[in-house]
């Protein structure tokens, strides 16, 4: 089942598109019309689709060659193979404002009535909890006071979601616990930096939680902005975590109270993450790695491996290190 949260607001001209941002243009002509934003690991239609390629990104040779690209002026030698080019200052900013000409959420005008909420046997939702269109609940499950689950989002059986959680844009397995106060689905924190108005990015991705997943109380899960945010199976947080937008985490991890995960991290199968962990964005940790509490985890991690510290370092070097300087 793959429920949408957004609407497609395309075909944008890519006349529109210049009234929107400053651009040169090379093999695209002004009405040629888009049918969607997408980043370049999910282009399926060449013709009909525009993406991006940021500054920091290396696997040229999976591009293909005719798609069409808004690209940093300053690489233009490192796309002399491709043909249809929009080069803008700034990647960033220029994919920040066309997210929002091309996509906007869900909401109830977008449903008629046969569009309803659908609950399965066994479940009990309390008449406090707001449930918007197109929700599918699972059978058995449990619904608590102050609960907020937004258009279009499934949950499997056996859920058990307790007081004030807020869901969005989720899609949630069987067996699955959220704590109290959490709020999992939100735009992640993704934007372009300009000195007099910062530009946010829509973000259209979804977060699912796989089957056994439990969420500690006012953790914070935001949704991918091109991709998924996924927590996979049988993987526990503790209370007070974050996890931002586009993280991928394995199964059987767990995660002790104030971790936070930066956004595009990839975490392998059987992670444990101590209380108060940070991981940097954009990192790889492999699987059965060890995160001792209060490290700082600011480079990828091979498979195996336990590390501690700030930054963090393989954790028997920083023993020596802490007993030479300490005693």
């Amino acid at each position: 089942m793959n429920p949408n949260f957004h609407v497609n607001l395309g075909p944008v001209k890519l006349r529109h598109i210049m009234d929107n941002i400053s651009a040169e243009i090379t093999g695209i002509n002004l009405n040629k019309e888009f049918s969607e934003l997408v980043s370049v690991d999910s282009i399926k239609n060449i013709e009909s689709s525009i993406s991006f390629v940021y500054e920091n990104y290396q696997d040229f040779n999976e591009i293909p060659r005719k798609a069409n690209l808004i690209v940093s002026s300053s690489q233009k030698s490192k796309f002399s193979e491709f043909e249809n080019l929009i080069f803008v200052n700034n990647v960033h900013e220029a994919v920040a404002k066309l997210s929002s000409i091309f996509y906007r959420d869900v909401n109830d005008s977008d449903f008629n009535d046969q569009n309803n909420v659908h609950t399965s046997e066994g479940c009990f939702i309390s008449d406090t909890a707001i449930i918007k269109k197109g929700v599918i609940i699972g059978k058995n499950s449990t619904i608590k006071d102050g609960v907020v689950i937004n258009n279009n989002c499934i949950l499997g059986e056996n859920s058990f979601i307790e007081e004030n959680v807020v869901l969005s844009n989720t899609i949630i397995g069987d067996n699955v616990r959220v704590g109290r106060n959490t709020s999992i689905g939100q735009p992640g924190f993704g934007f372009a930096i300009n000195n007099s108005s910062n530009f946010k990015i829509y973000h259209l991705g979804r977060v699912v939680l796989q089957s056994n997943v439990s969420i500690g109380s006012n953790c914070c899960i935001d949704r991918g902005s091109f991709g998924d945010t996924i927590i996979g199976e049988n993987t526990y947080f503790d209370n007070l975590c974050h996890v931002a937008h586009n993280v991928m985490v394995g199964n059987n991890c767990v995660f002790a109270a104030m971790a936070g995960i930066a956004g595009s991290t990839k975490i392998g199968n059987s992670v444990m993450a101590g209380g108060q962990v940070g991981i940097a964005g954009h990192l790889s940790i492999g699987n059965n790695v060890q995160i001792a509490a209060k490290s700082a985890v600011l480079k990828s991690i091979e498979d195996n491996r336990s590390v501690m510290g700030n930054p963090a370092i393989e954790k028997y070097k920083y023993i020596r290190k802490y007993k030479k300087f300490y005693g």
